[in-house]
């Protein structure tokens, strides 16, 4: 049921019509791993995105508890101490590709939009998308960087030693095309 809300969600965000792209196993990883410590690192495989054709908007929609980290006490702490992924349970990215067009297709994009997550929202900007089209399909790739505390995370002290000042996000969204 979730699912469904998440899809409309989407695709109300982008309106109606017949050049949408989606999936629903979009993948995300962040890392906010530092040297000599141990590695902070989670990948989340049923994020849902669409692309609209038609004017380069895009969005995401990912559950934060979609998270999988390789230490289970690890991924305790990231919903319940940081992400409070019970009051906040949804990062959703909104956007649109820079001078996007299905006629002329480059094989890189710039994408500028906002970014909600934990409760708040950021300008993502300049952000570099590299684009594989295939007959029915697009693969978007890329990545980005944000801070924990951009987001109104507090990090204790005694372990911000520990965890990145800056995570690094890297997407993989193979969007197919939507049936009529």
């Amino acid at each position: 049921m979730k699912n469904i809300h998440l899809l409309f969600l989407l695709i109300s965000f982008l309106g109606f019509s017949q050049s949408k792209y989606l999936t629903k196993s979009g993948v995300l990883n962040f890392e906010a791993s530092v040297e000599a410590f141990e590695e902070i690192k989670a990948t989340n495989t049923n994020v849902t995105s669409i692309l609209n054709t038609e004017n380069g908007q895009f969005a995401a929609l990912a559950l934060v508890k979609g998270f999988r980290f390789k230490n289970a006490l690890m991924e305790e702490h990231f919903n319940e101490s940081y992400a409070e992924s019970d009051e906040y349970p949804k990062a959703i990215f909104k956007g649109k590709l820079a001078d996007f067009s299905l006629e002329n297709i480059q094989t890189t994009y710039i994408i500028n939009g906002s970014l909600s997550f934990h409760g708040v929202t950021k300008t993502l900007e300049n952000v570099s998308v590299k684009i594989t089209p295939s007959e029915n399909s697009f693969i978007l790739t890329g990545s980005f960087e944000i801070a924990p505390n951009d987001f109104d995370i507090e990090i204790p002290s005694i372990v911000s030693s520990k965890i990145a000042e800056i995570v690094t996000v890297v997407f993989d969204f193979e969007l197919i095309k939507k049936s009529d």
